[in-house]
């Protein structure tokens, strides 16, 4: 059972979500807020439990929670009515220390909309020190869950040359683990988003695919040169070989029916959960080793619970900020994989295994159990432990 569930629901607007929260530390949590036509409570629940485990590995004193819109309304008024309306019915969450900021589906001006209806300013958490408003913060950000994946992928390919990567979704995450990747020598040979996907074996021309995506992630193929090959058949971004795969779309886009299709050296969780327990079994018996999302697309979630916690560095100014949170950040996470690897050597478990174990340990440490309230849920069915004989 949840320590906090609750339905919000609007008739006027057609508003219907939900919040949960996993755990509180010092009577705190936060997580994103996702809008999708199909997210559940159950959904939410497990995706709070894994913030718990995220923050919980970057060492930061916050618990888990998480809200979802239940709409596939595109951007309009309609849209933006029920994100205002949320924002009201939120408020007392907000301002009561359960921060709920961007997820799939909310971009970061949603968020500031959702922010604005409630009259809610991040400054005015305990410890918040800011030398410009979270919106500005965050335009100098945007990228930086794509900035941890790839200082992830740094720490997992340590002593290798760069190679080449594709990258499932091209959203927020996407375009900066693409960024990142190709500013230290990575190929990236094929993208996908909504539409199908697109490759060149040589690399993308990365400036004119950026150019030619729209904020949703959602690329013009007309507005591509020719050489850029496009397919709009099913998952056709895994036929296309390269040594990384980075994850960044969705839940569940790695299977039981297409693990077998995997053709990377490396498969990165740049998004939650994208990869079953069915997908995680092959892949282990594939001996395809898979980052886990806790460790590797704590980005944002990290930076903000720096700001959130009065942790983050001290600076004059947005950029300076960006630039010291993107260090702190960095430090974070690659701590995080250092440790979850050695612990995974040691007891002879998967990344993802490894990774759950040691975060709840640090949950339920005497140290961080006296400030914690947490759900008797223990671990996430597909991050469980499976012995394979």
């Amino acid at each position: 059972m949840l320590l906090i569930k609750t339905t919000i629901t609007d008739e006027k607007t057609g508003l219907l979500a939900h919040v949960a929260v996993d755990s509180l530390v010092d009577g705190r949590a936060m997580g994103g807020v996702r809008m999708t036509p199909g997210v559940t409570v159950e959904e939410l629940a497990t995706l709070a439990r894994l913030m718990t485990l995220k923050l919980a590995l970057a060492e930061l004193p916050l618990g888990g929670a998480k809200a979802g819109i239940v709409s596939d309304l595109r951007p309009g008024p309609e849209r933006d009515a029920q994100l205002r309306e949320f924002g009201v019915s939120a408020a007392p969450l907000l301002k009561g220390g359960i921060y709920l900021g961007s997820d799939q589906g909310i971009t970061h001006p949603d968020r500031t909309m959702i922010f604005d209806a409630a009259g809610y300013d991040v400054t005015g958490a305990p410890g918040a020190r800011l030398p410009c408003s979270w919106a500005e913060l965050w335009q100098k950000c945007q990228d930086i869950t794509g900035f941890g994946v790839v200082r992830a992928i740094e720490a997992a390919e340590y002593g290798r040359a760069p190679s080449t990567a594709v990258i499932q979704g091209f959203g927020t995450v996407g375009r900066g683990a693409a960024r990142h990747l190709a500013a230290l020598g990575y190929r990236i040979v094929a993208v996908a988003d909504a539409q199908g996907t697109v490759a060149h074996p040589g690399g993308l021309p990365l400036d004119a695919l950026f150019a030619a995506t729209d904020t949703t992630g959602l690329i013009d193929r007309s507005a591509l040169p020719p050489a850029v090959r496009t397919s709009d058949a099913p998952e056709a971004w895994l036929d296309v070989p390269a040594e990384i795969l980075v994850l960044a779309a969705g839940g569940a886009a790695i299977r039981r029916e297409n693990a077998d299709r995997v053709r990377a050296r490396l498969v990165v969780e740049g998004a939650n959960m994208p990869c079953t327990d069915a997908a995680l079994e092959t892949l282990q018996l594939r001996k395809i080793p898979v980052l886990p999302g806790i460790v590797a697309n704590a980005g944002a979630a990290a930076a903000t619970a720096l700001v959130l916690t009065g942790h983050a560095p001290q600076a004059e100014s947005a950029e300076t900020l960006a630039r010291g949170l993107r260090e702190e950040v960095g430090r974070r996470i690659l701590a995080a994989y250092r440790a979850v690897a050695e612990r995974a050597a040691a007891d002879d478990l998967t990344l993802p295994q490894a990774a759950v174990r040691h975060a709840l340990r640090r949950v339920y440490s005497p140290r961080a159990a006296a400030s914690t309230a947490i759900n008797p849920i223990t671990v996430p069915p597909s991050r469980a432990r499976t012995d394979i004989h």
